[in-house]
């Protein structure tokens, strides 16, 4: 766990926000991340008196071999976003955070969804979309069928038992929240939002050692669409390995995130140059309604 922002964008009072290249280091991961041209469109207008100082959140993170490796940090994770799970509890309730892991209650069975992913938007305020064609939840032997590959049993491990969630012809994954129980009728903001990874390789991991190109990391944006926040998710240096990062803010702030989960999307085999990389438990924030 340590503090501090890994990137900032320039807060601009416009409806989009037009970032120019920049590059920032996540102390303790050794990570070079490269933003380059993005442009990401507002939700409503940014009022021309808007104000809000920019507070670094805190940040929580851990990689290893096995579940325990990063299980300590979860938990604290979990403690900070607040100490009861909400479950499916329809809101608007005032602390407490949500957690989707990908289960169905122990299930085994791999099911492919569409985009947009709705199953948790009324129960547990997530919105969860892609670029490709649609998500699985799957256990291992249902990754190498739905990707037909078969070295997807032995490169993935899961964190919660017993499936992981991916997109399908994308690596890149976005949450908007909304208030648990409204289905999607009432825009929300949470204070911190965090992943539990798979097999995440690069930066630093053996298969490319010293490299300066991050595969994973999450973006966090606000009601307004303007990037408050880039974290790279650490790597490991085995094969099935699981990685965690997360952040909290003080205050509710985030509206949207967007997950990219390797760098390229699944299918391939995991290579030096090709980094796959797998998702299992999301963790946040109670979504609070956008006043």
């Amino acid at each position: 766990m340590g503090e501090g922002a890994f990137a900032l964008a320039k807060q601009e009072r416009q409806k989009q926000v037009n970032m120019k290249p920049s590059i920032s280091i996540l102390p303790g991961v050794g990570a070079l991340l490269v933003v380059t041209s993005l442009t990401v469109p507002a939700t409503a207008q940014v009022p021309a008196d808007y104000t809000q100082p920019f507070v670094p959140p805190t940040l929580f993170q851990a990689a290893g071999p096995t579940p325990a490796s990063i299980q300590s940090t979860v938990d604290q994770y979990r403690a900070a976003l607040g100490a009861v799970n909400n479950g499916n509890a329809a809101g608007p309730l005032v602390s407490g955070r949500r957690e989707i892991n990908w289960d169905g209650g122990g299930s085994a069975a791999t099911s492919p969804g569409p985009t947009p992913f709705t199953v948790f938007l009324n129960t547990r305020g997530a919105n969860i979309t892609t670029k490709g064609t649609g998500f699985v939840q799957a256990p291992l032997d249902g990754l190498v069928t739905t990707f037909n590959n078969p070295t997807y049993a032995t490169i993935f491990q899961t964190f919660s038992a017993l499936r992981l969630f991916s997109p399908i012809g994308s690596n890149r994954t976005a949450v908007e929240f909304f208030e648990p129980g409204s289905n999607g009728t009432v825009s929300a903001t949470t204070t911190g939002f965090g992943v539990v990874f798979t097999d995440v390789d690069r930066p630093n991991g053996s298969r490319l050692a010293g490299s300066l190109l991050a595969s994973t990391r999450i973006e966090y944006f606000d009601k307004y669409g303007r990037l408050l926040f880039v974290g790279v998710v650490p790597a490991a240096p085995v094969d099935a390995s699981l990685s965690f990062f997360g952040i909290v803010f003080a205050d509710a702030r985030i509206a949207r995130v967007r997950i990219t989960a390797g760098n390229k999307a699944p299918g391939g085999t995991d290579t030096q140059l090709r980094d796959i990389v797998m998702m299992d438990d999301f963790l946040y924030g109670e979504p609070q309604a956008i006043q």
